[in-house]
């Protein structure tokens, strides 16, 4: 142990919200920067590491002196900056957008303050790594990683020290902190002694963490005067003050021979996934809403309409990224931290619809719309760089009493019913409901008239239990609510499996984490149907309605058929009431396979279909034989699914039994909602007369999506579907005016093929556009995209993501980090 090594690594893990809410954390930022800097005045050989740019900032606009001392001790190599993302994010959740963004402004930030980068990607305290991270931190500057969960009870590793790969190839160096990230104040022996314990005996260069945390507060005297006492008395390895890029040189000069460990770090704190449905939503949308006003915003700002607001996005970005803070939206803060959430995020989801407001609103002015009496133009755009077809809703004061009718550019009719309007107040407003098909990243106008136009052909036929169009057939049990049958009717494959629950409550005695937890499977009851009714059926749509009880709580879910789609939406709205308990809504099939494929941030994995609750994005997918179901949704990240015996290709339709059980099958299961206390980490337990508050009681409302197909869920372009459900389309109430746009337009093309484009916008240093893209089925693939009228020609590697700038002076696009550098 001589021969050993340990770089002591000096920090101050700081939650900026989680006991407290976040005016305490940006105090407690300055108080510990402030310590820091008084123990390297102190302390010649001392290093202090930190990570997260938003800490700078809050310094930067409240200390002047203390930022200009921490400026000076960054040149000088003591004050060693790490990460290089906004914040500490949970590493599941936020889309892979998102987690671009905490790069982007995590880095440039430094570079402009002072003069740097990260060159260590550093997540201490995050529950669980998603696979994308080593090619987001390679194509951001970052060569090393470190982190602390799960730990190694909860994974094995071959080593603390190890090769992270991602599915595309990119891997850095990365390496599982021993023991703990924090220390006590006083007495660092025992410490040090836990890290050595859980490290290998060979002789190597290890790192230890040590300096008070999780409430800031860093490296202390006794501290430092412990680590000298303890090299003075020879009685462990030598403790060097060190950095992480000592460490991680040191290791590389080593040339060891380190294991490769390929794919996601997981699991820690399953619960996480789930709980505090509110920050789920807020975030999802807010990711969405930005995304989209980013898009228009461009287009406006390339037609010479509209300046594009980067401060006004920028700011809306990091109030998002502030909030997809690990102990923030995993759900695991003090109730009134999420008073705050629900405010910034508020805040950021409004400067969105407003920058996106502006820009369609400019555009839309500018198309030439002939006046006419008795109609009102409507013009409906498209967020995705896709032709999209869908069905939209709107609403005006004359359409109830007078009737209508709707046609598109070129005049022909398109098929329209009413539907029940917002309002319940006995007036003239009606609304309506037609079904669109919109150029890529475009607009297209419809035009409203006075007067029904009957359709004589429904295209979806409907009775109180059953919905059929060309594509589907979907029939409900009258008696339990739960799907009876659901047939795809290009291969004749019934995929339903009527014998499985579908509403099941879970008894869930874990903490607000779900510490401990693998599965939540301790099924305790099932809601139980109150009603199956026929709510809507017309020539666009039909509706049918199921209510059900458990307990104190309601669910009621709205199962939508369009003519013309493949697909079957359920509307879903709950009203929980129920401590300790969580609801899973299963969609139970017939496929036989013992594997499912979830979406993770810019990518996707296949995983075992064991039961096991994974994180997930919006969409997951049963496959087997030439027939598949997925489950989409706009709302939710827990999942499991528990999966029959493995896929042998067959594509023989399972029996039915007389209404029974259709084929013991696979089922999805969406983690809708969980109660535990609010704030409550195991090994706490709750007494029985306690005054606790329970979480997530009361009314929320989501929709799924369910898309039976043939092949696998490539055939189903299921990352547009998918998309689709999160970014609908937006349809906005015109009027006439001459124009010099035409009556339909697209601005930007992905081809359609494996690669999407997800983001077009301005360029970070104000000149040009950007467009980001990424390689979406796991193949490599060519992919010609139109953007902006640029055409961009790339090869992508199977999970690749790309980023290309657009220059002002109009030439070829250029390739690019994700800096943008």
């Amino acid at each position: 142990m001589s021969q050993r090594v340990l770089h002591m690594i000096g920090n101050a893990h700081i939650d900026p919200v989680w006991l407290w809410q976040w005016p305490e954390g940006y105090q407690e930022v300055r108080a510990t920067f402030q310590s820091a800097i008084d123990r390297l005045d102190e302390y010649p050989d001392f290093v202090f590491t930190c990570d997260s740019s938003l800490f700078f900032e809050w310094v930067e606009e409240s200390d002047r002196e203390l930022f200009a001392r921490i400026r000076e001790r960054i040149a000088e190599g003591r004050f060693q900056v790490v990460g290089g993302w906004w914040v500490e994010p949970d590493c599941n959740i936020p889309s892979g957008e998102s987690l671009v963004r905490q790069a982007l402004y995590g880095q440039r930030y430094l570079r402009e303050k002072f003069g740097i980068t990260a060159t260590t990607g550093a997540n201490l305290d995050s529950f669980g790594h998603n696979a994308t991270i080593p090619q987001i931190l390679r194509k951001s500057g970052v060569d090393s990683y470190v982190f602390l969960r799960p730990g190694p009870k909860e994974k094995t590793l071959e080593s603390p020290i190890f090769w992270w790969e991602s599915l595309d190839g990119s891997r850095v160096l990365a390496y599982r902190i021993p023991h703990e990230y924090c220390a006590p104040k006083d007495d660092l022996g025992e410490h040090v002694e836990k890290a050595l314990a859980t490290l290998p005996e060979r002789d190597e260069e290890y790192a230890v963490f040590y300096g008070v945390g999780n409430h800031g507060g860093g490296p202390t005297k006794a501290n430092l005067d412990q680590i000298a006492r303890l090299n003075e008395s020879g009685a462990s390895p030598p403790l060097e003050l060190s950095s992480l890029r000592r460490f991680f040189d040191g290791v590389a000069a080593n040339g060891g021979d380190y294991p490769t460990v390929r794919g996601e770090l997981q699991h820690h704190s399953p619960g996480c996934y789930t709980t505090h449905s509110g920050i789920k939503r807020w975030n999802r949308r807010a990711e969405n809403l930005l995304q989209r006003a980013e898009k228009w915003s461009a287009v406006a700002d390339s037609l010479g309409l509209r300046p594009y607001p980067l401060a006004e996005l920028t700011r809306a970005w990091k109030l998002l990224l502030f909030n997809q803070f690990h102990d923030t939206l995993a759900g695991t803060s003090i109730e009134p931290a999420y008073e705050d959430a629900r405010d910034q995020l508020g805040h950021a989801s409004s400067l969105a619809a407003n920058a996106f407001n502006a820009a369609v609103q400019s555009i839309a002015r500018q198309i030439g719309i002939e006046q006419e009496e008795e109609m009102r133009p409507v013009v409906v755009f498209n967020p995705h760089p896709w032709p999209l077809r869908a069905d939209v809703e709107v609403e005006y004061t004359w359409l109830r009493a007078e009737g209508a009718h709707v046609v598109d550019d070129a005049g022909e009719a398109v098929p329209m019913q009413m539907t029940r309007p917002l309002t319940t107040m006995s007036s003239s407003r009606g609304r309506l409901v037609f079904p669109v098909e919109v150029p890529p990243l475009g607009y297209r106008t419809y035009r409203v008239r006075r007067g029904d136009l009957v359709f004589q052909k429904h295209k979806v036929s409907s009775s109180q239990s059953r919905l059929e169009n060309e594509h589907l057939l979907l029939e409900l049990d009258p008696e339990t609510g739960r799907i009876a049958k659901l047939v795809l009717k290009a291969t004749g494959a019934d995929l339903a499996a009527p014998g499985s629950k579908h509403a099941v409550v879970i008894e869930d005695l874990s903490d607000t984490w779900g510490h401990g937890v693998t599965a939540y499977d301790k099924e305790i009851g099932e809601f139980k149907c109150t009603s199956v009714r026929l709510l809507e059926a017309g020539p666009v749509r039909a509706i049918l309605r199921v209510e059900s009880r458990y307990g104190s709580s309601t669910l009621r879910e709205d199962y939508v058929l369009g003519a013309d789609v493949p697909y079957v939406d359920v509307r879903v709205a709950l009203g929980w009431h129920e401590p300790l308990k969580l609801l899973k809504l299963r969609y139970s099939t017939s496929i036989e396979t013992d594997t499912a494929t979830f979406e993770t941030p810019y990518g996707h994995l296949e995983r075992a279909a064991s039961g096991d609750e994974e994180p997930g994005q919006s969409w997951v997918d049963v496959s087997c034989g030439g027939r598949g179901l997925t489950v989409i949704n706009d709302a939710k990240y827990g999942y499991d699914v528990r999966g029959g015996d493995s896929c042998v290709g067959s594509t023989e339709q399972p029996k039915s039994g007389g209404g029974g059980f259709a084929g013991a099958g696979a089922d999805i299961g969406i983690s809708v909602v969980r109660s535990p206390v609010w704030a409550w980490h195991d090994p706490r337990e709750l007494e029985e007369d306690g005054d606790f508050e329970y979480m997530d009681q009361g009314r929320q409302n989501f929709v799924v999506r369910l898309i039976p197909h043939a092949g696998d869920w490539r055939d189903a372009d299921v990352v547009r579907r998918a998309a689709e459900v999160n970014q609908p389309p937006f349809a906005l109430i015109e009027t006439f005016h001459d124009g010099s746009l035409p009556q339909a337009r697209g601005f930007a093309s992905d081809g359609g093929g494996d690669v999407v484009v997800t983001v077009v916008k301005r360029g970070e240093d104000g000149g040009g556009y950007v467009a980001r893209a990424f390689e979406s089925t796991g193949r490599a693939a060519h992919a010609t995209l139109e953007v902006l009228g640029r055409t961009i020609d790339a090869d992508f590697g199977a999970h690749e993501i790309k980023t290309f700038v657009l220059p002002a002076d109009g030439g070829p696009a250029i390739e690019t980090d994700l800096l943008e550098w």
